[in-house]
């Protein structure tokens, strides 16, 4: 027996009602990867939440600067690079007329999907405003509460596995003696690689030697001593200390080390 028409008709509406519409089938989810063109850096969904920055009084080898702890909330998700950006992706930028046309040394090292470095704050700014230009979102540096927040990944010990420092979980120490492929070591809960050494990686905040009067909602901090920004994660030259989750360091905006690259963040839409 044939269904009537009009009662078809509602039928059909009643499913296309149980369809996702296109802007919630888009909305982005915890965990979700992305990549927005072929050489552009991968990036995984970061939630929103709250966590407290710095390190207790009671962490070993904490620093003064590494304080007040304070707590951050963070309202609104965003996206972090899975991986330190490469060589490979910087030479994308160059080879498209952006980044100031730097190639950066890479010590003979090779390039590919070795973390960039020889790279300044200034030229990291660089290559996000070229991102942003070509894939028409808004990319940028990790501020320095949204890097601790997600390099912790909802943990609060010295790294975000545990306690102690392990050759199997980092690049640090000169061990390796030169900077790893990305994705050597194992991610965080996150889903980051190498929070934790191979490359320092620098943040948007300006630089102060502690965290009173810093911004509570995940903002870069753009008060202080700007000429001179953060550094976060350690790298492959540096002892255990150097590496823990709270470790913060600061250098120039146009120092350019073999051991200095940076991570993206992304703005939602």
């Amino acid at each position: 027996m044939k269904t009537p028409s009009h009662l078809k008709t509602l039928l059909q509406l009643a499913a296309l009602a149980l369809l996702p519409t296109a802007a919630s089938a888009h909305q982005p989810q915890s965990g979700d990867t992305f990549q927005d063109c072929a050489d552009c850096p991968e990036m995984v969904v970061i939630p929103a939440g709250s966590f407290t920055m710095g390190s207790p009084k009671s962490e070993s080898e904490r620093s003064s600067v590494e304080g007040p702890r304070h707590e951050i909330t963070l309202t609104k998700p965003f996206a972090a690079g899975i991986y330190e950006v490469t060589f490979a992706e910087w030479d994308a930028c160059v080879a498209a007329g952006g980044c100031g046309g730097h190639r950066p040394n890479d010590r003979g090292w090779g390039r590919g999907d070795l973390p960039v470095g020889n790279v300044s704050w200034q030229d990291a700014q660089g290559y996000v405003d070229w991102l942003s230009g070509v894939t028409g979102h808004s990319y940028r540096l990790l501020s320095e509460s949204e890097w601790e927040y997600a390099a912790r990944a909802g943990t609060s010990g010295r790294y975000h596995w545990g306690s102690e420092m392990s050759p199997e979980k980092a690049n640090y120490g000169e061990k390796v003696g030169q900077p790893s492929p990305v994705g050597s070591y194992p991610p965080n809960d996150f889903g980051l690689h190498d929070v934790h050494g191979n490359m320092w990686e620098w943040v948007g905040d300006c630089w102060n030697s502690g965290y009173a009067g810093a911004p509570a909602d995940g903002s870069v901090w753009t008060a202080g001593n700007c000429a001179g920004r953060v550094l976060r994660g350690g790298s492959w030259i540096n002892v255990p200390r150097n590496l823990r989750s709270a470790f913060r360091l600061r250098y120039d905006v146009e120092s350019r080390l073999s051991y200095v690259g940076f991570r993206v963040a992304r703005d939602l839409d």
